[in-house]
């Protein structure tokens, strides 16, 4: 499922591919997690901008950057936010800022994390190419689009990515009172490659108790859900890429005996983020937002 993520938001760059650099953007909210770099990395962080939206890619220092609620309207809750971009850029505006203004503004401490990429080719041109390249080698063939067609491949080591989260984590609980955060509501949501993140959180991760997970637009297949693994709100439209009709995931949930919600659109493609026009998809988030205040995740739970 996890290696899967590395090749999907290619599917927007081979539908458009037009691609224009972009200068770094300051990030003065952003906190520097100390997480290390990246071993072997060729080339220095660089932002462009695709369909309006800034992207960083060549990331090997990971950051946390806080978005708060207005005083007097937080509800305590919080949730970690991982972009996506197959590990090896982050769309961190559409799957990031723009999803934890969001959550802010229904009084939930967002965090949104960058965390360490892949390397890419510095040049734009040679990132386009080796991105478009990969993309060839995993789209499926005409009328395939949703059998399991793409070849197998190995596992991906996400070893700095889940280094990152944890250290957000951690991060967060250690200034719960100053940012405050119950650290009995807090969760994680991620978008495509974000999503693999989350997920590879909740099954291995030792230190992350996370009390409610999202992943949206993810992998979809079949995963071992730990023993009392959090409920899960899941997303992805019928025309994703990577869909290809399968419930895996869901279903193993499910079996497992852990609270699932589960959201199959009927047209929305990859990388929606909030929503695009005219989607059936557009309205997930405020089903969210229903799904967290229905299971209690945002009102305070009475001390015993």
């Amino acid at each position: 499922m996890l290696a899967t993520l590395l090749f999907i938001n290619t599917f927007a760059m081979a539908q458009d591919g037009t691609i224009y650099p972009l200068a770094t953007p300051a990030e003065p909210n952003a906190i520097p997690l100390g997480t290390g770099g990246v071993q072997g990395q060729p080339a220095p962080e660089t932002w462009f901008r695709q369909w309006g939206d800034p992207m960083a890619r060549n990331i090997s220092k990971a950051t946390l950057t806080p978005f708060l609620p207005k005083p007097g309207k937080a509800n305590g809750a919080a949730v970690i936010v991982a972009p996506g971009g197959g590990f090896r850029w982050l769309s961190l505006s559409n799957e990031g800022w723009e999803v934890a203004q969001a959550l802010a503004d229904q009084g939930i401490a967002a965090f949104v994390l960058k965390y360490r990429l892949f390397p890419t080719p510095e040049s734009l041109d040679g990132f386009k190419e080796s991105m478009n390249r990969t993309f060839a080698s995993v789209t499926p063939a005409a009328g395939d689009s949703k059998k399991e067609t793409a070849p197998a491949r190995p596992p991906m080591d996400l070893s700095n990515q889940l280094q990152d989260a944890e250290a957000a984590y951690k991060m967060i609980v250690s200034r719960a009172s100053e940012w405050g955060v119950d650290t009995a509501r807090l969760g994680m949501i991620g978008f495509s490659a974000g999503a693999g993140l989350t997920m590879h959180c909740t099954l291995n991760s030792k230190l992350m108790k996370l009390h409610f997970i999202g992943p949206i637009y993810g992998g979809m297949g079949a995963v071992d859900v730990p023993k009392n693994a959090p409920p899960m709100f899941s997303v992805i439209a019928s025309d994703d890429f990577l869909f290809r009709g399968q419930f895996g995931v869901i279903d193993s949930w499910y079996k497992a005996g852990r609270p699932v919600e589960f959201h199959l659109y009927q047209n929305g493609g990859h990388g929606f983020g909030l929503g695009n026009p005219d989607r059936t998809s557009n309205h997930w988030f405020d089903a969210f937002i229903h799904w967290l205040n229905v299971n209690d995740f945002l009102a305070a739970k009475p001390k015993k």
